[in-house]
This record gives structure tokens, sequence and C-alpha cells, in this order.
């Protein structure tokens, strides 16, 4: 005998198939069986609305709970994790209370460009975070459409400046200046500008993945999915630049509280920076170097990623190999204003 169809189905409900499809019914314990029609999504609500729970089921403030106890939310890194915590404060202010299944691509437009018309860039994550949450509740009976697949994401320009070598000198001349946090924060920008590494790569370097004898420093590639994930090593050539820099790092390790500190660039408690103090951080200073006229022009932290690839191609002719596909490192990360090639 074939066993009753279960899927996403309430306890005591039950599919039962016919040509078109299937209907549903629920047995109320010493009752008949009540017919809830063939909507299964309104047949859920039916039998919350007979057994009186379930007033949040679907809405996207429970879906949110819901995802971050799935695997895939457990298979994110800390980074992506924190962004996500972040994205979905404005996206359950608007749709917390909000069902799946009511949401439409005109509910997804307005919220992309006007809720959040000041901050397109942002919204599209916020986006991006409403369509996994709107896929669960696919996955789980509580919607049948995911309408943030039918909506276009707001126009995304990627920065197109780096800054330039004279006035970077000139920042990290003046955080050297000042020893301490200062001079380290000042060093570790050193490191990005030179090496290329992301914030979330290096944080957190120790000094035995510092191979002086071999020539080079080694780093686990962020952003990788799959299989790859954590498995792409970057061996980073120590040159005479990275060399004086590192020399400099084991003064400053050496003048330290605790001298045998594991991290190369740590915090004033001998930890490794977490990304939000870090970005703290940094943005306290570029906002006091503008303000004392060091630099002109403001630049992230991760803006150096992009220096390190202009002055790379600048230097050696061809950029660095910082993704798989080439063709994303020249359209995100390639910001020079000169082109220089051969004539026939």
């Amino acid at each position: 005998m074939r066993k009753p169809v279960r899927d996403g189905l309430l306890p005591r409900m039950e599919a039962r198939p016919t040509k078109k499809g299937f209907t549903y019914r629920y047995h109320p314990v010493g009752a008949k069986p009540v017919n809830l029609g063939p909507d299964r999504i309104e047949a859920i609500r039916k039998v919350l609305e007979i057994t009186g729970g379930g007033d949040d089921i679907g809405t996207i403030a429970r879906l949110w709970e819901q995802f971050k106890e799935t695997p895939g939310w457990k298979r994110y890194s800390q980074y992506t994790r924190t962004d996500y915590e972040q994205c979905s404060l404005k996206l359950l202010e608007i749709f917390g209370d909000a069902r799946a299944d009511l949401i439409d691509a005109t509910d997804v437009a307005k919220y992309l460009r006007k809720e959040r018309a000041d901050a397109p860039v942002r919204a599209n994550r916020e986006m991006a975070l409403l369509s996994n949450l709107i896929g669960l509740a696919i996955e789980r009976g509580e919607a049948k459409h995911n309408p943030c697949r039918e909506v276009k994401r707001n126009e995304e320009q990627p920065r197109t400046e780096a800054p330039e070598p004279e006035e970077f000198a000139a920042f990290a001349t003046w955080l050297a200046e000042q020893g301490g946090q200062r001079a380290l924060v000042g060093m570790a920008a050193e490191y990005a500008a030179g090496a290329g590494n992301r914030k979330v790569e290096f944080l957190d370097l120790s000094w035995p993945q510092v191979d002086e004898v071999a020539g080079h420093i080694r780093i686990k590639r962020a952003k990788q999915r799959g299989k790859k994930r954590g498995e792409v090593i970057e061996q980073i050539e120590i040159t005479p630049h990275i060399s004086e820099l590192i020399a400099r790092l084991k003064v400053v390790r050496a003048r330290q509280k605790n001298p045998d500190c594991l991290y190369v660039f740590p915090n004033r408690f001998g930890t490794s920076y977490t990304q939000e103090g870090f970005k703290a951080t940094w943005g306290k200073l570029m906002l006091e170097a503008i303000k004392k006229k060091v630099i002109q022009h403001r630049f992230t932290f991760h803006d150096l990623r992009a220096y390190y690839v202009t002055q790379h191609k600048a230097e050696r002719g061809a950029l660095p190999d910082l993704h798989a596909n080439p063709a994303t490192t020249a359209r995100v990360y390639d910001r020079s204003k000169v082109v220089k090639r051969k004539a026939l």
C-alpha cells in the first residue's frame, strides 16, 4: 500500500492524489476529516487556524531564524554571516511581518528603488538575503515562487579610483611617525598595498606563515566555493619591499609586552583584529588624515587591493593572479589611467 504524501505537511494532515494533483484533508482527534481543498499553502493555514497556532508561519522574520539553522548557514564564513546579520536589520524592519507568499515583484521593486534609494548597493545585498529566505519558504511549502528573481537589481559601478603612490606614501609615513597601534595599522596597509591580500585573509596572519628562508608568505585565499573552500593557498613572494616591512614588524613585536605574540598584526590586546574593529579604526584614521590635510582624497582599505593590481600591471606589465577568472581582476581592480601598448 502506498504511503500518504507527507512533504511539507503539518501533523494529522493528509494529501490525497487526484487527477489534477492533490487535495488535502485534516484529521482532528475523535472527529471526521476536514476537507481543506487543493491549495497546499492555504490548507496549512486552515489547519493552523483550527489548531490555534503558527501565527507567524511563513513570515520573513520567522524564516530568518530558520535560515540561521540550515546547513548552508553553517558553511558561510563568519564575515558572510556578519554581513547577512547587518542586512537583516533593515530588511526585517520593512518585511519582517510579511508572509513570503504574499510578497510580489512590486514590493521588491519598491524596496530597491524607493525604500533604499539612499543605499542602492546595500539594497542589492539585502535583496539577496530576502531571495534566500523566500527560497527557504518555497522548500518548506510556504511559498510558490520567488519574486526577487523577477526584479532587476540596482546598477552597480565598480570603484574607479585607487590612491596615488605619493598620497599613499604620505598616509603610511604619517601613521608610522605616530607609533603604537597607528603605526601597526599603517604597516597592515603597506602589506595590503604590497601583497594584494584582503583583510579577511591576513588580519589573523601568524608568524609561522612567514617563511623568510623559503622567501614567501603562505595565506589561504578567501571567497572560494565548493570543494576549493579553504584549499587554495596563495604563496606570496617576499620582495625587498615586503622584507623591509617584515623587519619593521619584528622590531614592533620585540617591543610588545608579549614578544612571543603569534600574530603579525595584533591589536593592543595581543590578539588578531576583528573585521569590525579594524574597519572602525581605519575609518577614524582616514577622517583624521583628511582633516589634517595629510591626504586629499579618502580611500577604503579595499582600495589598496586595487592599488596593488594597478601598480603590479604598471611595473610588471601583467595583472596578478587574484581570481580564478582574470576578467574579474581586470574589471574590478585594474584602475589604470594610462594604458601602454606597442605600435606595429
